[in-house]
């Protein structure tokens, strides 16, 4: 990827500098890629202290004397902080920036997952996991609003997804990581290696983690910080005196949430929640529940561990893998991912004792589900202008998390029952057929708009006018 301007804009001779379209008719350079990396590395560790509790759920239990199930509550009490998380810092972030709530949540996320360690029974591990999940909620959204307003349109949702790997290899590498510690170290030894190193990489953060161009030059507040940012994208352009920066977007006043529902955006918000809350619903039953339901076929507990994350090591691949296809096909290809999700998450139940099977079939689930979870993430930031891109994904999540919370919830019923490994995964295959239909939906609502994104919906040119000229960042 060259840093040499393709189609790039005289600034020297402009009036006035479009930001997104400057940034689209650029190639990704190594500053976009750079940005990437380090919001990858925050869902990194965000990926890897979400899941850490499903790895280490079975020697827990084991530790604490449990009933089969009876950590139930405890995943959905993490997974009702990270919905509170996306739901509040999201609109926040809308109004203060995406940086700061970034940093803010990668150090909240690193505290409470290393204050998992003095938890000695059910409650406490509970109180723990939901103050942990606020941080851990919080990031995703940014991350990825952050990502996709840096990245130019033809390649958005290859680098939102490739950004989001992140995640999905921190869930996989905590699989991994748990299978080799626990023996040696106990459970808790997982949990201090996940708040370790959040708290490690927040220094970094601080130094190069830069703002929102699109967020900064909205605001109209940061003029010089503007054009530094579009030199660092592309250091061979100049700007004189007076250059103005423009993004053609509204200015969107009062409650964030309440313009999800405007501009012609009530439906897609709704098929949208709809997908995340299926997606999550899925992700999650499964990610918390297949090392139990392994360990409980007779694998080991660190085997079960090493098994059930190649549903992360299928997400990983499959992210990377359906990146173009995404960016090409939209909603169409999540329909298409989706569907195939609910066959192969129904496969596992069919699988028997033979670990071969099981390890294919959930590689297959993980490569559908994941991977289209990271679509998802990818498209919903194209659905919102700048003004509530945070807001927009945030509750997306957020709703999307209120799934992840009813899915361990109802795994842990099924399995407290003593249903089949048949019946408890042609279940868990229904709300990928959901998340199937929602994208088909939201497919319909993008071809039926005058616009392939709702962000350009009519409204005010806010602009923001460079002080001085700006030197070669690189």
């Amino acid at each position: 990827m060259s840093d040499n301007p393709v189609g790039a804009i005289d600034a020297s001779a402009a009036d006035a500098i479009d930001v997104a379209e400057f940034i689209d008719r650029q190639p990704v350079g190594r500053f976009q890629i750079g940005l990437l990396l380090a919001c990858a590395a925050v869902l990194f560790v965000d990926g890897f202290d979400t899941q850490a509790i499903g790895y280490v759920a079975p020697a827990v239990a084991q530790d604490w004397k449990l009933a089969r199930g009876a950590l139930g509550p405890v995943f959905s009490a993490g997974l009702f902080g990270l919905m509170i998380g996306a739901l509040v810092l999201g609109p926040i972030a809308d109004r203060i920036g995406r940086r700061r709530i970034i940093i803010v949540c990668t150090a909240a996320f690193g505290i409470g997952t290393l204050a998992t360690i003095f938890a000695s029974d059910v409650p406490s591990l509970m109180t723990i996991r939901f103050l942990t999940g606020l941080g851990l909620g919080g990031a995703m959204p940014n991350a990825v609003a952050l990502t996709s307003e840096f990245s130019p349109h033809r390649r958005r949702a290859t680098m939102v997804m490739a950004m989001f790997c992140g995640f999905v290899i921190g869930a996989a590498v905590g699989g991994l990581l748990a299978a080799a510690l626990i023996p040696a170290f106990g459970w808790r030894s997982v949990f201090v290696v996940g708040g370790v190193v959040p708290l490690l990489l927040v220094p970094f953060l601080v130094v190069r983690l830069p703002e929102s161009i699109r967020f900064l030059a909205l605001s109209g507040r940061a003029n010089e910080g503007v054009a530094a940012l579009l030199a660092r994208i592309s250091p061979s352009v100049r700007y004189r005196a007076g250059t103005r920066f423009v993004v053609q977007e509204i200015k969107l006043p009062g409650i964030p949430v309440v313009h999800l529902f405007g501009g012609g955006r009530a439906w897609a918000t709704l098929f949208l929640w709809a997908l995340f809350f299926m997606s999550l619903l899925d992700l999650h039953m499964l990610s918390n529940w297949l090392p139990t339901v392994l360990n409980d076929l007779g694998a080991s507990v660190s085997a079960a561990a090493v098994i059930g994350s190649m549903l992360q090591v299928g997400g990983v691949i499959g992210t990377f893998a359906l990146g173009k296809f995404i960016d090409r096909f939209s909603f169409r290809a999540l329909a298409l991912i989706y569907g195939a999700a609910s066959i192969a998450v129904a496969a596992i139940g069919f699988s028997g004792h033979s670990i071969a099977l099981t390890t294919m079939a959930i590689f297959c689930a993980g490569f559908c589900v994941v991977g289209g979870q990271g679509g998802s993430n990818a498209l919903s930031a194209t659905l919102y202008p700048t003004a509530i891109r945070s807001t927009g994904v945030g509750w997306a999540l957020g709703i999307g998390r209120v799934g992840s919370i009813v899915g361990p919830l109802v795994g842990g019923i099924m399995l407290a029952r003593q249903m089949s490994n048949e019946s408890v995964f042609v279940a868990a295959a229904l709300p990928a057929l959901c998340a199937c239909l929602a994208a088909f939906a939201l497919s319909r609502v993008a071809a039926a708009s005058k616009s392939p994104e709702f962000a350009n919906s009519a409204g005010a040119m806010t602009t923001a006018s460079a002080a001085g000229p700006v030197g070669t960042a690189g």
